[in-house]
């Protein structure tokens, strides 16, 4: 199983804004510098994270966004559920585009099908508090000056 640029980005997102205080805002700018990301698809990635509740945006002049959950409510499977496009891990995933010819005989499925589910079982052990549980390590890598 491969995640998608755009589920890393998200993960990246909320590891960033959970490394600040609390109430801080900081902005798409910021985040795209220290990541070396472009500020345009990190927008669309702002816009799903706040959509689904994650991240509260606020506009005007001195707006930005900051985390609208404590790190330790947002669990990792759930995440990866929402942001995620699909887990059509193979052909036959997808029933409606499915044209593979060993789809009436093939024990492939149930088997992606199971390691799909143990690839979630795992991260449902798992929130963004886990991953941020380095703040003083991971604070010295974004911001060195202070």
């Amino acid at each position: 199983m491969r995640l998608t640029h755009y589920t890393d980005y998200s993960l990246r997102v909320l590891i960033y804004l959970a490394t600040k205080n609390t109430n801080d805002l900081t902005t798409i700018q910021e985040i795209a510098d220290a990541y070396d990301i472009s500020k345009n698809h990190l927008m669309k990635i702002i816009y799903e994270l706040g959509k689904v509740g994650v991240i509260e945006t606020i506009r005007g002049r001195n707006g930005g966004i900051r985390l609208a959950q404590a790190p330790e409510n947002i669990n990792l499977a759930w995440l990866v559920r929402e942001v995620e496009e699909d887990f059509h891990l193979v052909e036959c995933f997808n029933s409606e585009k499915n044209q593979c010819v060993l789809t009436p005989s093939c024990r492939l499925k149930g088997i992606l099908g199971e390691a799909l589910a143990a690839y979630f079982q795992v991260l449902e052990k798992y929130t963004l508090n886990d991953l941020v549980q380095h703040r003083d390590e991971l604070s010295a890598l974004f911001f060195p000056n202070g």
